[in-house]
């Protein structure tokens, strides 16, 4: 029987992220996965027509936003603590998307990253809801592989 193919879009729960030198534990979140071309307006002084010209200027790309439960391991916290102390460890990573069999579809790899923020969980005696870390990092440049 020959193979089908897939026409439905694939949940967006079951992902990975890797990051070169850390282990990196699961993340409940990762959000972020954008880039932005400014668009540069110009008019020639010798066009006739009276309309503007709309030209690529510099693409930017969004911070990446990663949430996990608390545990044990320091690793983000020691690679967010190299930037504080002034020694900027950058490192490339990819986001990568798995379908229900845990097979890879798509990877979104980054490049140069390094911790810009981190934000511990919210802490309340009232909730039962697991402690959350939101690690945010910024990189220069995204690509889909």
């Amino acid at each position: 029987m020959p193979a089908t193919t897939r026409t439905d879009p694939y949940g967006r729960f079951n992902f990975l992220l890797e990051i070169d030198g850390l282990v990196a534990a699961a993340f409940s979140e990762v959000s972020g996965l954008a880039s932005e071309t400014e668009v540069i307006e110009y008019r020639e002084g010798s066009d006739k027509a009276n309309t503007v010209r709309k030209l690529p200027g510099l693409t930017k790309f969004s911070n990446l936003v990663l949430k996990r439960g608390v545990t044990p391991d320091k690793s983000l916290w020691n690679w967010r603590k190299t930037v504080t102390d002034g020694a900027v460890q950058r490192a490339n990573g990819s986001v990568v998307l798995l379908d229900e069999n845990h097979e890879e579809i798509l990877r979104w790899n980054f490049y140069r990253a390094w911790p810009c923020k981190w934000e511990g969980p919210a802490l309340n005696s009232k909730s039962s809801e697991v402690a959350i870390e939101t690690l945010e990092i910024t990189h220069e440049g995204l690509e889909l592989a």
